[in-house]
């Protein structure tokens, strides 16, 4: 499997469980869900290109990606 195959399979079980904490109305974990996504998605390609060695990648504590804008957004949505 390709890794961008790979890529999409991991992004789509995510957005699935995202989905159920929001549905549980548990955002708390749809953040951590969005967190842990990133990590295993960095993971994953640092296997696939062989670059695990470049781990743990420093990054600034809070790190805009498009599921946590995602959240940070259905976050917003509710508390109005």
């Amino acid at each position: 499997m390709r890794l961008i195959d790979e890529l999409n399979v991991l992004h789509s079980s995510y957005v699935t469980a995202i989905n159920g904490a929001v549905e549980q109305n548990d955002l708390v974990r749809a953040e951590q869900l969005a967190h842990a996504y990133d990590e295993e998605a960095i993971q994953l390609i640092a296997t696939r290109e062989g670059k695990t060695h470049l781990l743990p990648i420093t990054r600034p504590a809070t790190v805009e990606t498009p599921l946590r804008r995602w959240v940070s957004r259905l976050r917003a949505g509710l508390a109005a």
